[in-house]
């Protein structure tokens, strides 16, 4: 039997979830984290591309969940729940939060990158997930991709080439 795989791609501030074969790619992650939650043994994976730590830095109004750390890990979980993954099985895979421009004020505003993945970091602790794999930090762009078939996480690094965690 021939199956076809195919790749879902997320954008910016947005996320979505796939089932193996299939594997999930979101590419531009500079100051943004892309977090991958995943249960192992169902083959199910979802993946956030998360831009800002905090929704309270969003307009009054109707927020994008995904854009934000303490919103978009909440739906995601929800999301692969839905597709058949077990929240006591997630397991979590980030990458991204680079320090994109150097400044010379050391203000907090300009560090998104590492405030981010801090941001990450405390939700995935709120919901008891752990992360078994990261690469965060530096100043370059990345590009992942991952595969529930085999819980890899492919990352392409700005002109440092390809790892996989």
């Amino acid at each position: 039997m021939n199956q076809t795989v195919n790749v879902v791609k997320v954008g910016i501030a947005d996320m979505n979830v796939v089932k193996a074969p299939d594997s999930i790619r979101t590419s531009g992650l500079g100051s943004c984290v892309g977090i991958i939650l995943y249960d192992q043994q169902k083959e199910v994976a979802g993946l956030a591309h998360i831009m800002l730590p905090d929704s309270s830095l969003g307009k009054a109004g109707t927020i994008n969940i995904a854009k934000y750390a303490d919103t978009a890990i909440e739906e995601l979980i929800h999301l692969v729940d839905k597709m058949g993954g077990r929240k006591y099985a997630l397991q979590a895979k980030i990458a991204g939060g680079a320090q994109m421009f150097q400044f010379t004020s050391g203000s907090d505003v300009m560090r998104i990158g590492p405030r981010n993945v801090e941001a990450v970091r405390k939700q995935l602790e709120r919901f008891r997930i752990d992360i078994v794999a990261e690469d965060v930090g530096g100043n370059s762009g990345r590009t992942i991709e991952f595969f529930p078939s085999t819980s890899l996480l492919s990352i392409r690094t700005v002109n440092q080439g390809t790892t996989e965690i």
